[in-house]
């Protein structure tokens, strides 16, 4: 007991660092960080004939470049636009140092053995079930391939279900923005895009907490489902995809900016 207790103050330290004591909420939404999971040694979930590395680079980027044609005066940061390896820290630090209004990070589902299909989108949270803790583990397993990750988290366990009982602290401050987008996101796939939508979920994913603005993670679809890979890396697929999370960002942008 003395051991856990011990491990849990050195956990609220390390992710009280990475949220920051200040909250920032913007009246205006500027500036906007796209991040495209995995990459370079890291492949992410694996299809059959695909890496969602390569399949999120291409969404995210495609992303970008409809935001930076359609809306005026905003500045679109990539966390890579190459196939390399970002670790979590830099990627938040993306966000954080440039003040980003939005945080969206990319990524692709798999369940091995198994036929789901449909998208999620997930907000920081703790979980609520043992199928989002399923993929926050896989998607914060991407630490243990940071160089001495286990002094940078400070003994963040992301397979322990103790070292995500802090996660609530703080989080509060960016919930509610970070949910509007994340509905306004499953609605595009589910009513323009025409994709079956899973909903909005919470979860304790790590990149999410270490950004002090409002964040989702998006899952565009699962590659171990032989119909959603074919969608996935098709062109016309990514496409629609990457309009709806655009057509999305439009939306929560005039929103969010005629409440203010």
């Amino acid at each position: 007991m003395k051991n856990i207790k011990i491990k849990l103050s050195l956990i609220a330290i390390i992710l009280l660092n990475f949220s920051g004591t200040s909250y920032r909420i913007d009246p205006k939404v500027n500036v906007v960080v796209i991040d495209a999971g995995h990459g370079g040694h890291d492949p992410g979930t694996m299809g059959k004939n695909s890496k969602e590395k390569d399949v999120v680079l291409k969404i995210a980027l495609k992303v970008g470049k409809y935001i930076e044609g359609n809306i005026p005066g905003v500045k679109v940061l990539f966390t890579r636009k190459t196939d390399k390896y970002v670790e979590f820290q830099d990627r938040a630090d993306v966000a954080n140092k440039n003040k980003a209004d939005l945080f969206i990070s990319i990524h692709a589902n798999s369940i091995v053995g198994a036929h789901a299909y449909g998208t999620e989108t997930y907000i920081m949270g703790l979980h609520k079930d043992k199928s989002n803790f399923e993929v926050a583990k896989r998607e914060n397993s991407v630490i243990l391939m940071d160089e001495n990750y286990k002094e940078k988290y400070v003994g963040f366990d992301p397979n322990s279900p103790e070292s995500y009982i802090l996660f609530s602290i703080n989080q509060s401050a960016y919930q509610e923005n970070s949910l509007k987008f994340a509905q306004k996101v499953e609605e595009q796939f589910k009513n323009r895009v025409g994709r079956s939508s899973r909903g909005v979920k919470q979860a304790g994913f790590l990149v999410l907490w270490m950004t002090t603005t409002p964040s989702v993670l998006v899952e565009t679809g699962f590659l171990s489902n032989a119909n959603e890979e074919t969608f996935l890396t098709s062109e016309n697929g990514q496409d629609l995809i990457a309009s709806g999370i655009y057509r999305a960002f439009k939306e929560y942008k005039a929103e969010i900016e005629s409440i203010n």
